[in-house]
């Protein structure tokens, strides 16, 4: 076992879930170094091509890792690993949410336009040259251009910003892609809505946190109303021209909001959550081209830190 590879105890946790058949009737390569390969990819950040030897040729690596983004195996495997979580209560529902920019390298760009809805060519179907249709089966829709595959224009250069939520063990619950001059507090309901922690047992997914905290970027009254709306508790501190408005409007302006200022201080955790994901150097800059690749990676590094926490 190499350096960052999987454990036997973290190898028997994700074995079950994984699909036991190829998709065109032939077997699958071996999960674990398959797994073990995109792991070493995404925590050293090395090209595709210099992928050592032992895991296998780095082609059959990179599409399995693209096939499993693109059809949400990344993503149901880090459900299930925090659904048992959950069923043995290790999971702390205080969530604080924010966000982080990540550098997008110049490799990055140029990612060819998406087929127009209707196209003889359709969804998935492999439309770039030099790729198989059996890797891009199942592409989400979307992508192409710069807004399309969550490139933007920044402080920090060309960017792509990670919206997620954490909970208060400093273990990212659920990411949101966007563009990096995007605003933080415009996301807050679309981060919420991804929450959604399935139970061990029969009911519905968890999908509503004890309590949210977040900094000024999220204080707007729509946030705060889309979180009373939901029964969700809430500390968000108030802006200074937000408070000076509200003074000067008198009664008009409605009650001071209640901030808790010890409970805030727990809000570290999104960060220090933040933090152990760009310990992964394929998160902390963006090499892909594709966004739903992206969040693949993301989401893989999101996973191992669960299974090592």
């Amino acid at each position: 076992m190499g350096r960052g590879d999987l454990t036997n105890a973290e190898w028997d946790r994700l074995e079950s879930f994984l699909p036991r058949g190829g998709g065109r009737g032939g077997r699958w390569s071996d999960h674990r170094r398959m797994i073990n390969g995109v792991l070493y990819r995404v925590r050293t950040g090395v090209q595709w091509r210099d992928l050592p030897e032992r895991f296998g040729p780095w082609e059959t690596v990179y599409k399995r890792h693209r096939r499993w983004s693109a059809d949400g195996t990344w993503k149901m495997l880090l459900s299930r690993i925090q659904a048992s979580e959950d069923a043995a209560g290790r999971i702390d529902w205080d969530v604080s949410v924010d966000s982080t920019a990540v550098r997008a390298h110049q490799h990055a760009a140029g990612a060819r336009k998406a087929p127009a809805r209707g196209s003889s060519k359709g969804e998935g179907s492999g439309d770039e040259p030099g790729r198989s249709g059996a890797a891009e089966t199942g592409r989400p829709v979307g992508g192409g251009g710069q807004i399309g595959e969550c490139l933007g224009r920044s402080r920090g250069g060309f960017t792509t910003k990670i919206h997620l939520a954490a909970e208060g063990r400093c273990r990212p619950l659920v990411f949101v892609l966007t563009p990096g001059h995007y605003g933080d507090g415009p996301q807050l309901e679309a981060v919420l809505e991804q929450i959604s922690v399935p139970r061990s047992g029969v009911g519905r997914p968890r999908t509503r946190p004890d309590h949210v905290l977040a900094d000024k970027a999220y204080t707007s009254r729509r946030n705060r109303r889309h979180l009373r709306r939901r029964g969700i508790r809430h500390t968000i501190p108030e802006r200074l021209d937000q408070q000076k408005h509200r003074q000067n409007r008198g009664s008009r302006g409605g009650r001071p909001t209640g901030f808790d200022s010890e409970r805030y201080k727990k809000r570290n955790t999104v960060e220090r959550a933040i933090n152990r994901l760009k310990g992964f150097r394929a998160v902390a800059t963006r090499y892909e081209k594709r966004a739903y690749i992206y969040l693949g990676t993301v989401t893989l590094a999101a996973l191992a830190i669960w299974l090592r926490t």
